[in-house]
């Protein structure tokens, strides 16, 4: 790997994928990261041999600058680096809600930009990395950055304007199972279990049936008719479920999550 990538605002995101990048190959001598603190900047240095830059330093000397500041803060970001990002780098975006329009808009003309949606599963090499081309990127650019994300997991190609969709889906998607998760711990608990029981049965539960969902080929519907028998415990509980709007409520919350996010690139924030 001889290509610089700098990672600007670098956060537990960013710091996963450096560390995913590293174990995929990439010399820590050739990745960069800048900070907003400089002791979180040293922290990287130390943990990672990576070398802590300047936001400016960052623009001149690395031919992809992956962006993973707050998508408020983006604006800021993007006045610092105009000045100094020539046309030719590789702009890789992270912030949720913001098209790539808005980079194209703040840099030089013809400055390839991709829209790169990941969530918190990086932190363990399980990523679900959504990518979508600007107007100036091209295929070489989409497999540079599938090359970089693919490190902590899958990848998936989109049009841009399903990337709301896939944020709702995909990148806040962790939060939904970690509060189903939840839920179903106080069930247990409820029930009579203590509380580290409860917790250790629903998360082996969840990864075998994550797992059959990945691994199986088979529709979700006809895995769960695989535990319902007639009559028995599980149709007892799904029959709640749907007294309860669960279904609904679920579509409900991901159309919210959608709304924000194209709020987000309207500059509500």
């Amino acid at each position: 790997m001889t290509q610089k990538v700098a990672v600007l605002g670098t956060g537990k995101i960013g710091e996963a994928l450096l560390s995913g990048m590293i174990r995929a190959g990439w010399a820590p001598a050739d990745l960069l990261v800048t900070a907003r603190r400089p002791e979180r900047a040293a922290e990287l240095h130390a943990r990672h041999g990576v070398t802590p830059v300047t936001n400016a330093e960052a623009a001149k000397t690395a031919d992809t600058l992956i962006l993973t500041v707050k998508p408020q803060d983006m604006g800021t970001l993007l006045d610092e680096l105009a000045p100094h990002v020539p046309a030719d780098r590789l702009i890789i975006s992270g912030a949720a809600g913001i098209p790539t329009s808005f980079f194209e808009e703040r840099l030089a003309s013809g400055t390839p930009v991709v829209r790169v949606m990941t969530n918190t599963p990086a932190l363990v090499d399980e990523a679900m990395s959504v990518i979508s081309a600007g107007t100036h990127a091209t295929a070489d650019h989409l497999a540079h950055a599938e090359e970089i994300f693919g490190a902590v997991g899958k990848t998936l190609r989109v049009p841009e304007s399903q990337q709301d969709a896939c944020t709702a889906l995909s990148g806040s998607g962790p939060a939904y199972f970690f509060y189903l998760v939840e839920a179903m711990t106080d069930a247990g608990i409820l029930l009579g279990l203590p509380r580290d029981k409860a917790h250790d049965l629903i998360v082996q539960s969840a990864i075998g049936a994550a797992t059959m969902l990945r691994d199986s080929g088979e529709h979700p519907v006809k895995l769960r008719e695989n535990v319902t028998s007639p009559a028995g415990t599980t149709i007892n509980a799904i029959r709640e479920l749907e007294n309860h709007g669960v279904r609904a409520a679920l579509i409900a919350a991901l159309e919210a999550a959608r709304d924000r996010s194209r709020e987000l690139a309207s500059g509500n924030n």
